[in-house]
C-alpha cells in the first residue's frame, strides 16, 4: 500500500513540475517575442500593425502549446 502512495506521489510532483516547466519555457518564448517585437517597432514604426499581428499570432500559439502541455502533465498524473 506505501509503495502505490509513493508512486502516485511522485506521479503529482512529476506533473507539477512538468507543468512549471512549461509555464516558464512559454514566459521565456514570449518574452522573446515581445522583445523583438518591440526592437521592430522602434526601428520601423510605419510596420507597426503588421509586426503586432505576428507577435499576438506567435503568442497565441505559444500559449496554446503550453495549455496543451500542462494538460497532458496533469492527465499522466491520473494514471
Amino acid at each position: 500500500m506505501e509503495n502505490g502512495i509513493t508512486n502516485a506521489a511522485f506521479a503529482l510532483l512529476s506533473a507539477g513540475f512538468g507543468a512549471g516547466l512549461v509555464t516558464f519555457g512559454a514566459g521565456v518564448g514570449i518574452g522573446k517575442i515581445a522583445s523583438a517585437a518591440m526592437d521592430g517597432i522602434a526601428r520601423q514604426p510605419e510596420a507597426t500593425a503588421k509586426i503586432q499581428t505576428a507577435m499576438i499570432i506567435a503568442a497565441a500559439l505559444i500559449e496554446g502549446i503550453a495549455l496543451f502541455c500542462a494538460v497532458i502533465c496533469f492527465m499522466l498524473s491520473g494514471k
